[in-house]
């Protein structure tokens, strides 16, 4: 990846991380993990984690509902070139490795 999409990639998850913080309920934990851009960099997709997990059905919701107030965050607080439209997602890779974590403690 370029430098110029690894700072990219940092400021969208640092924009999420401060503004899910601000805009979220205080009885669920959602963290931005990583993002992704399209090749075209027109679509960006942030992928979270969500504590507790039954509660993962409503972050999506919350987050997809907010996907416009974020982005309208982000053409006042950052400089992108072409401002990409978001998608959010649960991270299943982390939610995996929680899982084998949960495992390996069992043992």
């Amino acid at each position: 990846m370029a430098a110029r999409d690894e700072r990219a990639v940092s400021i969208l998850l640092e924009s999420a991380g401060r503004y899910i913080s601000r805009e979220a309920g205080r009885d669920t934990l959602i963290t931005p993990t990583r993002a992704d851009f399209s090749k075209d960099r027109k679509n960006a997709t942030i992928y979270v984690s969500v504590f507790p997990d039954a509660e993962e059905g409503h972050a999506i919701n919350f987050l997809m509902r907010h996907k416009d107030l974020f982005r309208n965050e982000l053409k006042k607080t950052t400089r992108f070139s072409r401002l990409p439209f978001i998608r959010f997602e649960i991270d299943q890779g982390e939610k995996s490795r929680r899982h084998l974590d949960d495992i390996s403690e069992g043992v």
